[in-house]
């Protein structure tokens, strides 16, 4: 799905993509990156069912509010907080 299909699904359910990152304890930016390429599967899934709750006024929030959802952890740390510095070249 690309990047627009995505936002037309999370608008059909009145979300934005910032509200759409809070709701799924995501980073907003991480969702913007896929402005140029294809939005992973699963999240293309959960915007079309969004959509599609909200076409047949199931109140998905309440669900979603239930949900016990932990926060994603960063990936790519970067090569200073990996390494010590002071050991390259050791």
């Amino acid at each position: 799905m690309n990047y627009e299909e995505f936002r037309r699904q999370l608008g059909k359910a009145g979300l934005t993509v910032s509200a759409f990152a809070e709701m799924i304890n995501m980073n907003k930016v991480s969702l913007s990156n896929y402005r140029n390429k294809n939005v992973p599967s699963h999240l293309a899934i959960i915007a079309t069912l969004l959509g599609a709750m909200a076409d047949g006024q199931t109140d998905f929030r309440n669900v979603l509010s239930n949900a016990d959802i932990e926060r994603k952890k960063p990936r790519g740390a970067g090569f200073e907080k990996c390494v010590d510095v002071k050991d390259i070249g050791n």
